[in-house]
């Protein structure tokens, strides 16, 4: 087991600092991290915590899986490797690409 959490359902006003605080009653926890969205900085309700052993981390989503955290009930689980992400453009070509002729030329 990875010592790797991925951690759903956050509330949108929960830290950094609250998320590690949570953990660290179920063991060492040596990095969290709530995701926010890139355009306009608020969370986007999940995060990911690395705990000290896979032992600990077995016992914090043993703990925190299904608990209430104001209101939202939390997915705790092993997080999965991030899978390898393609240019965002579904595989086509960017830019102007094959225009052949058409549109305005600027210069």
């Amino acid at each position: 087991m990875s010592n790797k959490l991925y951690v759903g359902g956050l509330p949108y006003s929960v830290t950094e600092g609250q998320l590690e605080e949570i953990f660290s009653q179920h063991g060492s926890v040596q990095s969290a991290r709530v995701i926010s969205d890139k355009f306009t900085g608020q969370s986007r309700g999940f995060g990911f915590v690395e705990m000290a052993s896979s032992e600990e981390a077995q016992k914090a989503i043993d703990a925190l899986n299904g608990t209430q955290l104001e209101g939202r009930t939390l997915v705790v689980n092993e997080a999965r490797p991030q899978e390898r992400r393609t240019g965002g453009n579904g595989g086509r070509m960017g830019g102007a690409g094959n225009r052949k002729g058409g549109g305005r030329n600027r210069w």
